[in-house]
């Protein structure tokens, strides 16, 4: 016959699967972390120190490239870590849902960086060339076209910084 230890046993096994499976229900899938910027200005800041040192590094890392002072793979390996960052960056000015008075400058900004991320890119493509043993005359176009972006993006930096808020 059954005793009263195991009918208890039994209960409280079944009782702790039917808790945990309905903890699955009450737990909500979506893990993802939001970020509440309350200082826009601050956060813009933040995000311009950083595109700074990062241009700073870029900056250095293409004239070695130019006098042949690292790799093309190298260079290329910096500009995708690089590159992955402005991106990181742009998401984050994109979700910070800018008041609407900070809206202009940081659409502004975003614009920057996406300008900024079409130089990296465009000097990827010099590096390569580099590697393959370049034409002058395909480098010219896209030394001019490299030209543009980086004048584009520091341009949209001052749009932005005359578009915040209390100027």
């Amino acid at each position: 016959m059954t005793s009263k230890k195991g009918i208890s046993l039994t209960i409280g096994i079944l009782a702790a699967i039917t808790i945990a499976s309905f903890m699955f229900w009450f737990i909500p899938d979506n893990n993802e972390m939001v970020f509440v910027i309350s200082d826009f200005e601050s956060h813009l800041d933040r995000v311009k120190d950083v595109h700074g040192v990062i241009k700073e590094g870029i900056d250095s890392k293409f004239q070695k490239l130019l006098n042949e002072e690292i790799s093309p793979q190298e260079y290329i390996e910096a500009v995708e870590m690089s590159s992955s960052q402005i991106k990181s960056h742009i998401m984050q000015l994109v979700e910070s849902k800018a008041t609407v008075e900070w809206q202009e400058s940081y659409i502004n900004y975003i614009e920057s960086l996406k300008q900024y991320n079409s130089y990296l890119r465009e000097t990827i493509v010099v590096a390569t060339l580099m590697e393959e043993g370049m034409e002058s005359v395909e480098t010219g176009k896209i030394f001019d076209q490299i030209k543009e972006f980086k004048e584009n993006s520091e341009s949209l930096i001052l749009r932005s910084d005359n578009t915040r808020p209390g100027l």
